[in-house]
């Protein structure tokens, strides 16, 4: 008898009474998860989606509102006036303003009336100027979160509280793949050349984690230098050959043990393993660019050129919309701006302000647009007192969460319309009357809103994509407040 065979079969009482316990709590849990994926979705859509894929261009630090979408003409009459406090309201500020003056800041920048459609654009954003037509801004933002961390985790996963599963592992989980080649959800964290290279923060692997949902539907997250995915590349001496046969012995392991203990998380590491092996072939294709025309390229810029750069990322993106990507996500840093402003402003809007025309361009003359939907937004706003020294070209503004601006283009989106409003400092949303609001029914949205919209585009209720955990029918959506579609904004 095998060596091995002896040992088992002279395994312990604890031994086996622990593997017992394993092999059916596995079952059970493997059980739950087959049910879950025949109600959660996996592939069905509710109803007809407008989409079939999203791109999500997320500026993380917070862009001023004020510096670029949300025009406001009469605060350069109010320059160093203390803001009123009936505007103030009693609203929480951060401790790095606190008890400190609150005297307004009116933008340096000028704004003017671009397209058909006359939306006001900051000269900021010469580029994106060119598609305002393409454009709808949402002027109404607001959010829960005052600070980055629990700010950008509230955007990319519903909740402020770390440990949810991102936008992307729930279109993942709720819709399944387009490409049997390629991940679900990519990951594209961008360099940048240009803007404000200190005060930056660090991006985390739980932007675009699963959280409770199967680990397979976690955010690919691609390398700005060397292999695009950590691994890639077989090591020396290690042939494609050779791979395949080691994959096919690991694979042929790991299926005997799951038939043992029935751990759904077995399946899912035998599938990501799959996956990595067909990447090996697909992902060297899918980033080279030098099949790309000349005029591909002069669209998106000069920094197309350099490695991880947001105007690569945004030609990849299109890229990957072209071979079924689902959802893609790309990160560019910088827009902290606490002091300083206008100078880092100009550098993060060079990085951004082409490429992101050039991609709505580009996904238009390729017919893409009609079913690609793209979302613009940071965390949360600015504000329209100063921080960081005070003069009329050299300023700095807080975080602000009761209003910003988010822009969405393509898929069931209406181009050229505003939603929304704010009143004349940019500080609060306010309805038709001037009123201040937070209600949905006057236009003011919150994140849980943009999140259930961005579902509802791709066919999915936000209500019934759901997933049992902790006693609860999780959605990405949460489950104590009410989330809306806005109904308004769609084409």
């Amino acid at each position: 008898m095998d060596p091995l065979q002896i040992y088992q079969s002279l395994q312990s009482r604890r031994q086996f009474l622990n593997r017992s316990k394993t092999g059916l709590g596995g079952a059970v849990l493997g059980s739950l998860a087959a049910e879950q994926n025949a109600t959660g979705a996996v592939g069905a859509s509710h109803f007809v989606p407008r989409a079939k894929r999203v791109i999500f261009l997320f500026m993380a630090g917070a862009p001023s509102q004020l510096d670029l979408f949300d025009y406001k003409p009469d605060l350069a009459d109010k320059f160093r006036e203390p803001l009123p406090d009936d505007v103030r309201d009693g609203q929480r500020v951060t401790a790095m303003t606190k008890g400190k003056d609150h005297l307004i800041q009116p933008t340096m920048f000028r704004f003017s009336r671009q397209g058909q459609s006359g939306l006001f654009m900051s000269e900021l954003l010469p580029h994106l100027s060119t598609v305002a037509d393409d454009l709808c801004l949402i002027k109404s933002m607001n959010t829960d979160a005052i600070n980055h961390d629990p700010g950008k985790t509230l955007i990319c996963t519903g909740s402020q509280i770390p440990g949810k599963p991102s936008l992307g592992a729930w279109l993942s989980f709720g819709l399944g793949t387009l490409n049997k080649d390629l991940p679900d959800f990519i990951v594209l964290n961008s360099a940048f050349w240009s803007g404000d290279q200190r005060n930056v923060q660090a991006l985390y692997s739980r932007l675009w984690g699963t959280g409770f949902l199967p680990s397979e539907h976690q955010g690919v997250a691609f390398q700005s230098s060397g292999d695009p995915v950590l691994f890639l590349s077989n090591p020396v001496g290690v042939s494609r050959t050779s791979r395949h046969q080691m994959l096919d012995l690991v694979t042929e392991l790991n299926q005997r043990h799951a038939s043992e203990v029935g751990d759904p998380e077995i399946q899912t590491t035998i599938a990501q393993q799959e996956m990595a092996f067909r990447m090996q072939a697909s992902v060297p294709d899918l980033t080279d660019i030098s099949c790309e025309p000349s005029s591909a390229l002069d669209l998106y810029g000069p920094e197309v050129h350099k490695s991880g750069s947001f105007a690569r990322n945004c030609l990849l993106a299109r890229r990957m919309a072209e071979q079924g990507v689902r959802f893609v996500q790309i990160y560019h840093r910088g827009w902290d701006h606490h002091s300083g402003l206008p100078e880092k402003m100009k550098g993060q809007c060079y990085d951004i302000d082409q490429p992101c025309a050039a991609l709505i361009k580009d996904l238009k003359r390729r017919g893409l647009l009609d079913d690609t939907l793209i979302v613009f937004s940071g965390e949360f706003g600015r504000t329209v007192y100063c921080q960081g020294g005070q003069s009329p070209t050299r300023y700095g503004r807080d975080h602000h969460s009761r209003c910003f601006t988010a822009w969405m283009a393509g898929a069931g989106i209406q181009g050229g319309i505003e939603h929304g409003q704010t009143d004349e400092y940019s500080y609060n949303i306010v309805d038709r009357d001037g009123q201040k609001t937070t209600r949905f029914e006057d236009d003011a949205v919150h994140i849980r809103d943009l999140n259930a919209t961005i579902l509802h585009l791709l066919g999915i209720d936000h209500r019934e994509l759901t997933f049992r955990f902790q006693g609860l029918d999780q959605k990405l959506t949460g489950v104590e407040e009410e989330s809306h579609v806005i109904r308004k904004i769609l084409s």
